[in-house]
């Protein structure tokens, strides 16, 4: 099964404005949950810029991958730097 039938993104932001002029200490959050039980699998606390390259990444891999190899390789994710 594709990740994104099992898993959904639910990105919160810090700010009312757009993170391309969001203030530098602004921190979105951004959550996997699982769709049948409701709960939270993964979560990170980002910068504003680099919540929005992870939510690229993360938008990507559920598109494209399954579901058990989604959680296997973002578990080991702590953040938009191990992205590289």
């Amino acid at each position: 099964m594709r990740a994104g039938r099992a898993y959904e993104l639910i990105v919160t932001k810090g700010g009312r404005g757009p993170r391309l002029f969001a203030a530098p200490d602004r921190v979105d959050h951004l959550e996997i949950v699982e769709i049948d039980s409701g709960e939270v699998v993964l979560f990170w606390d980002c910068h504003a810029p680099d919540a929005a390259r992870m939510e690229r990444a993360l938008r990507a891999d559920l598109a494209q991958i399954e579901a058990d190899e989604f959680l296997h390789r973002w578990t080991a994710i702590s953040g938009p730097g191990d992205l590289d």
